[in-house]
C-alpha cells in the first residue's frame, strides 16, 4: 500500500498546477498542456460495474493518449485538449487492478482500482458529518476493517459557473491523503456518518467492492443543488435564475473588498485606542484582533451566484464537476436551511425544485431508472409535547417535510423513495441517530435495488379522511401503530373551519380482529373542535409521533396532513418586500398557535 500512495503522489507531480477554482474550464487546450486525468480518478477507487467505464482528463490537442485499466487497453486523441477512453462494461471484481494513462514521455498511474458499485450521499451537513461524532460510533470505528469499502469526500468547491475538475484541494478535507480512503478503524471516523452506516452494511452482504462519494455540503439551499440547466424547465425556477444571475452581474469585488477593509481599519482603530485607555488605566484583557482582508479570500457565501444559497452553486462544484462517472444511486439528506422560519421558506418551489434535482441527476448521470433515497428533514430542537404542543406545531420544517415526500410522490417511479426520520429528536441542528438512518436507507436498497425479498421494507397511504361527528377516522391501506403497542396514540391534531389546530386524542377505532381494516383506523377527536374538518400527524420541526408502519420500529409513519392550509410566509425570491410579508405572515400563524394553546389550557384549568 506504502509504494502505491508514493507512486501516486509521483503522478501528481506530473500533471502540474492546478486551475483556478473560479474557472468554468478544466484545463486549457493550448499547445503544451500537461498530461491530466479527471480528479475523480485516484488510487484505491472503486469503479461502477455492469456499466460503461469512461476515464477522460486533458492533453495537448492532438495528442495520442493511451489508456489501460488492467489487461484492458484504449487509445484517444485529446481533441480541444480534452480526452476520453470508454471500456465494455465489467463485473464486480475484488481483485486491485491499475489505470496506467500515457502520453508520449508523460505517465500517471493509479494503483489499487477495484470495481463494485458507487453510491453518491448529497444533502448538507446531517449527511456530512461524520462517524466519530455518532451514537455508537465509536463502536462501529473500532469495526471498520472493511477494505472493500473506499470514500471520497468532495470537500465545498461551489461555484457560479459549472466546474469539470477536482483539484486535490477539494478533496478529503485537510487531509493530506488525496486518494479515496481505504475503510479502515483509523479512516472510517471521518466518512459521514450515514454514509458509513449505509455502505458498511451493504459491502458485508454483498461481499463486492463499495465506493462512497461524500459531496454534501453544510449549509447548502436547495437550490444550490439543483442541476443549473433544469431551471430553465419551470417558470418560477427560470425567474428565479434570472433573478440570482442578475445579483452576481451587479456583484463588484472590488468594491467588496474595500467595504471589509474600511471595516477591519476601523475596527482596528477602536482597538487600539481601547488598549491604550487599558494601559493608562493599569488594565490588562486579551484583545481578539480581526484578520486582514486578503484580496481574492472573500468567502462564498458573500458571492451572488457562488453562494451555498444560490441556483446550482454546489452542484456545479460538487456533484455535476463528475458527470460522466457512472454510479448505483444517490441518497439524499438535506432541509435545515429551507425550513427557516423567514424568507427562505417555500415548500411549493421546495417541491419543484426536489424534482428538477432528481430528474437532473438522471439524465447528467445518465440513468433513468437511478435509484434515489431521499432521507426526509431531521428532527431538532425543542421536543414538541403536551406543555408546548400548539406553539411548536407552527413549524416551517414540517411543510419542508412535506414538500420532500411529495416531490418523491411526484417522480411516480419505485426506484425513488422518501425515507422519514422525524421520529429521532435530539436537541441539536445535528442529531447523532444517524445509525438508524444509514439502516432505514439500507433496507429499501436491499429489498429495491438489490432484490432481497425477505427484508422488510414499507410505507403506508392515507386512504381516506372522513368527519363522523365530532370525530375524524382516518383509513391506511397498511396496519399503523406503535411498535410497543402502547394504547395511547401520539402525535395528532385537529381542527375545525376556524383552522386553530388543538393537540388531538388518537384510537384504533375497534374492529373485529377478522376484519381486514384492523388496526388501519384511527379516530382522532378533541373536546375543542365539534365540527371537525382536518387532522394533522407529526406536524413538527421536532414532533411527537409513535405510529409506526406494520409496527416495525425502523418504519415510521411519514408526516401528513389532511387540509390545505400552506405556508402562509411563502413568497417569490423576486419580491422585494419578501422579508416584511413572510415575516408579517409568520407572526400571525405564531399567534394563532399560540391562541390555540391558551385556548387548550384554559379548557383543561376549567376541568371541562
Amino acid at each position: 500500500m506504502m509504494n502505491s500512495q508514493i507512486l501516486c503522489i509521483l503522478s501528481v507531480v506530473l500533471v502540474g498546477a492546478p486551475i483556478a477554482a473560479s474557472s468554468s474550464t478544466a484545463y486549457p487546450s493550448a499547445v503544451g498542456a500537461p498530461l491530466k486525468v479527471h480528479g475523480i480518478f485516484r488510487s484505491n477507487l472503486v469503479l461502477q460495474r455492469d456499466k460503461p467505464i469512461k476515464i477522460w482528463g486533458w492533453a495537448t490537442t492532438g495528442a495520442k493518449v493511451h489508456v489501460s485499466l488492467g489487461a484492458l487497453s484504449v487509445e484517444a486523441t485529446a481533441k480541444g485538449g480534452r480526452w476520453e477512453v470508454t471500456f465494455k462494461p465489467q463485473a464486480a471484481n475484488s481483485q486491485p487492478q491499475t489505470i496506467t494513462v500515457t502520453s508520449g514521455d508523460k505517465k500517471i498511474q493509479m494503483t489499487n482500482i477495484l470495481i463494485g458499485d458507487v453510491w453518491v450521499m448529497n444533502g448538507q451537513s446531517n449527511m456530512a458529518v461524520g462517524l466519530s461524532g455518532q451514537y455508537r460510533g465509536d463502536v462501529e470505528k473500532i469495526m471498520g476493517h472493511l477494505p472493500l469499502l473506499r470514500h471520497i469526500r468532495i470537500n465545498p468547491n461551489e461555484n457560479e459557473h459549472v466546474i469539470t475538475d477536482l483539484q486535490d484541494r477539494a478533496i478529503n478535507n485537510k487531509s493530506e491523503f488525496k486518494d479515496w480512503n481505504i475503510a479502515t478503524p483509523k479512516t472510517v471516523g471521518d466518512m459521514g456518518a450515514i454514509g458509513y452506516f449505509f455502505a458498511s452494511r451493504i459491502q458485508r452482504a454483498l461481499q463486492i467492492p463499495i465506493g462512497v462519494i461524500d459531496n454534501s455540503r453544510g449549509g447548502a439551499g436547495l437550490e444550490s443543488l439543483v442541476p443549473r440547466h433544469k431551471f430553465a424547465e419551470h417558470p418560477q425556477a427560470k425567474r428565479y435564475l434570472a433573478f440570482v444571475d442578475a445579483h452576481n452581474a451587479a456583484f463588484d469585488e472590488k468594491a467588496y473588498f474595500q467595504k471589509q477593509m474600511d471595516g477591519y481599519t476601523k475596527r482596528m482603530a477602536q482597538l487600539k485606542k481601547q488598549v491604550e485607555a487599558d494601559k493608562k488605566k493599569g488594565r490588562s484583557r486579551k484583545v481578539r484582533w480581526p484578520k486582514k482582508p486578503v484580496p481574492g479570500s472573500i468567502r462564498s457565501w458573500n458571492v451572488p451566484g457562488r453562494s451555498p444559497a444560490d441556483a446550482a452553486s454546489c452542484y456545479n462544484g460538487m456533484f455535476g464537476v463528475f458527470k460522466g462517472l457512472n454510479i448505483k444511486g444517490v441518497a439524499f439528506h438535506q432541509g435545515y436551511n429551507n425550513a427557516m422560519g423567514n424568507d427562505v421558506c417555500k415548500p411549493k418551489f421546495y417541491r419543484v425544485l426536489m424534482k428538477l434535482m432528481m430528474e437532473g441527476w438522471r439524465e447528467d448521470f445518465n440513468d433513468p431508472n437511478l435509484p434515489i433515497a431521499v432521507i426526509g428533514f431531521c428532527a431538532s430542537g425543542q421536543a414538541q409535547e403536551p406543555s408546548n404542543f400548539e406553539t411548536v406545531a407552527w413549524s416551517p420544517g414540517a411543510f419542508i417535510r412535506e414538500a420532500q415526500r411529495l416531490a418523491v410522490e411526484d417522480m411516480n417511479d419505485a426506484n425513488v423513495v422518501y425515507i422519514p426520520s422525524h421520529d429521532h429528536a435530539v436537541p441539536s441542528f445535528h442529531p447523532k441517530k444517524k445509525r438508524a438512518l444509514g439502516h432505514r436507507v439500507s433496507r429499501w436498497v436491499f429489498k429495491q435495488v438489490y432484490g432481497y425479498e425477505e427484508v422488510s421494507f414499507s410505507s403506508a397511504k392515507l386512504l381516506s379522511a372522513v368527519a363522523e361527528g365530532e370525530r375524524m377516522v382516518l383509513t391506511f391501506d397498511k396496519v399503523v401503530s406503535p411498535d410497543n403497542m402502547a394504547k395511547e396514540i401520539l402525535g395528532f391534531s385537529i381542527a375545525d373551519e376556524t383552522g386553530l389546530l388543538y393537540m388531538a386524542e388518537a384510537r384504533m377505532k375497534k374492529t373485529n380482529k377478522r376484519d381486514p381494516h384492523h388496526l388501519k383506523v384511527i379516530e382522532v377527536s378533541s373536546p375543542l373542535v365539534k365540527k371537525p374538518v382536518a387532522v394533522r400527524y407529526a406536524w413538527a420541526r421536532s414532533p411527537m409521533g409513535n405510529l409506526k408502519v406494520e409496527a416495525k420500529p425502523w418504519q415510521p409513519l411519514h408526516s401528513f396532513r389532511t387540509d390545505t392550509w400552506d405556508w402562509a410566509g411563502e413568497m417569490d425570491h423576486t419580491d422585494p418586500d419578501i422579508r416584511k410579508k413572510s415575516g408579517a405572515a409568520n407572526k400571525e400563524t405564531k399567534a394563532q398557535a399560540k391562541l390555540a394553546f391558551e385556548n387548550r389550557k384554559k379548557f383543561e384549568a376549567a376541568g371541562k
